[in-house]
């Protein structure tokens, strides 16, 4: 059985320093490689770009620091280079677009959303002391969540764009609430879960070994699910009710460890979801491209055909196992390149070596986020941390499987890489609440260990108060402190406030008195010798 040491995490940056000169490294040679590819030489603003991400990385890790210096040291690099890979592709789709006559300057647009987006993580995690502040809003986050759901439909500043009616404008500025609105629902999500998951795991009857819900426990289930499908029904956007309902479901199941939460879920949305498509034709014309994109009708379809998907299906043929090369491909065939179908893009300029290169940056960010769940102490951080993972992977996934046909299309981006402000600055959010969690994840704790025996004042936490300290006794070691019947001797702690290492620490346990008795008859039971390491 594999077993886990707790060692002491030292606050240093130097490994997430020379992360970031290798994230800046691939972000800029991405950036110098399509100006040289297709215009034999540097960009004209390749100076101003790579200053401008340095800049942004440089404050980044500074703010880290001085404010979180535990914090996991691979996220922030990873972001860092999935979003320069990212601005590298939008600029060459720029630049193609220049040479047929169309101009556009997207890339530019792109670096100032991600400035706001790294200012904006480096604001939550200067703000924010404790993320367990958050839970105290958990209803008001909620509220949040349904306003920016519906923000869309209002009359004034609702946007109809393809079909979808998911944009809002305001002051010029056209953003899609739905992004934002995936935090606060994960804020809520784990607030509520985390002080009713006792009832959703353990009350209910149990049938062909799946541990069912009562029914009046179904009503979150039923409110989140009526929720998706009025998203998918009213404001015609398959992806945004695919994200909301499958986070939910999925901190469900992290919170109670019931696979039939995630069968009863899955079962709920797939009835939804036929029902949408055979009542509403903008969903069955969503299948139908899914089923039949080179049925000549359906690819020729205006709105609505299958042309586009088509496109960035050859687009990643055309790549291949190493692709064309930066700047050599024909991405500015597929309509939306640069942020819908970036992926193609990509594909076939990177081919599946560099696809799958990038696939295993996000991985890699999806670990440390659920790493950051399994090693931060409360339950909260917990449910949050892996609800913000799994919505990153979630999304990369309808995004890939919609592209490759595994799904129906749904229209969102690959985080961090696909042109847009509003999954940009989101996205850089969640980074930042995950960077806030993981410093209190791997901040050193005074609280002890299983197994071992607290330090003097190691009980008491400034936020909270005193803590019971709580000694694994052998079988009845729990009940025992729960009666007050038991007892901890330890020795004077050291100068450095630590217990030495040379000598056992005896962890005792005191008998109850026989019946009639006197209170000073009882006998006391050496249940266990242990030596005092420093975690």
């Amino acid at each position: 059985m594999a077993t886990v040491e707790p060692h002491e995490v030292r606050p240093s940056r130097r490994a997430e320093a020379g992360l970031l000169v290798l994230a800046l490294a691939l972000g800029i040679g991405a950036y110098a490689s399509v100006g040289l590819s297709m215009l034999g030489e540097l960009p004209t603003n390749f100076y101003v770009y790579s200053a401008g991400l340095v800049a942004l990385a440089v404050v980044g890790h500074v703010v880290l620091r001085l404010k979180a210096p535990y914090a996991d040291p691979v996220i922030l690099p990873v972001t860092i280079a999935l979003n320069g890979i990212g601005l590298g592709m939008i600029n060459r789709i720029d630049i193609g677009g220049k040479i047929v006559g169309r101009d556009q300057d997207l890339a530019s647009k792109q670096l100032m959303w991600t400035a706001l987006g790294v200012v904006a993580a480096c604001v939550v995690v200067w703000l924010l002391k404790d993320h367990r502040t958050l839970r105290k809003y958990s209803y008001t986050a909620m509220i949040v969540g349904l306003v920016l759901v519906v923000l869309p439909l209002l009359p004034v500043i609702g946007r109809n764009i393809n079909g979808a009616r998911i944009w809002v404008n305001i002051a010029g500025m056209s953003l899609q609430p739905a992004e934002f609105a995936k935090i606060a629902f994960a804020i809520f999500f784990a607030g509520y879960l985390v002080t009713n998951r006792d009832t959703l795991a353990l009350a209910g009857p149990k049938v062909l070994g799946l541990q069912l819900p009562r029914l009046r426990d179904l009503g979150p289930l039923v409110i989140v699910w009526a929720a998706s499908l009025a998203v998918l029904i009213f404001e015609r956007d398959l992806g945004t009710s695919l994200l909301f309902f499958g986070l939910f479901v999925a901190m469900l199941y992290i919170a109670t460890e019931r696979f039939s939460w995630v069968a009863i879920g899955l079962s709920m949305f797939a009835v939804g979801a036929v029902v949408a498509a055979s009542a509403f034709p903008h969903v069955q014309a969503r299948v139908d491209v899914w089923l039949h994109p080179l049925d000549p009708e359906i690819y020729g379809r205006d709105p609505g055909g299958s042309g586009q998907l088509v496109g960035g299906m050859f687009g990643l043929a055309n790549g291949g196992l190493t692709g064309t090369g930066w700047g050599e491909g024909y991405p500015r065939l597929v309509p939306y390149s640069f942020s819908d179908f970036i992926y193609t893009s990509l594909g076939e300029e990177l081919g599946l070596t560099g696809l799958l290169a990038i696939l295993v940056m996000y991985l890699i960010l999806v670990e440390r986020g659920l790493r950051t769940a399994i090693g931060v102490r409360d339950g909260f951080g917990k449910l949050l941390a892996g609800g913000l993972a799994f919505v990153m992977a979630w999304q990369l996934f309808v995004v890939i499987g919609g592209i490759t046909r595994i799904i129906p299309l749904t229209g969102l981006t690959m985080p961090f890489v696909a042109q847009g402000g509003s999954s940009l600055l989101a996205n850089w959010l969640v980074v930042g609440l995950l960077l806030r969690i993981s410093d209190n994840a791997r901040r050193p704790s005074s609280l002890p260990v299983r197994g071992q025996v607290a330090p003097s004042r190691a009980t008491e936490r400034p936020d909270t108060g005193p803590q019971p300290v709580a000694v694994q006794a052998g079988s009845q070691g729990a009940a025992d402190l729960a009666d007050g019947r038991s007892a901890v001797g330890q020795r004077e702690p050291g100068a450095h406030g630590a217990l030495p290492d040379d000598q056992p620490t005896q962890v005792v346990r005191t008998a109850l008195p026989e019946v009639g008795g006197g209170p000073d008859t009882g006998a006391t039971e050496i249940i266990e010798d242990t030596e005092w390491k420093t975690p």
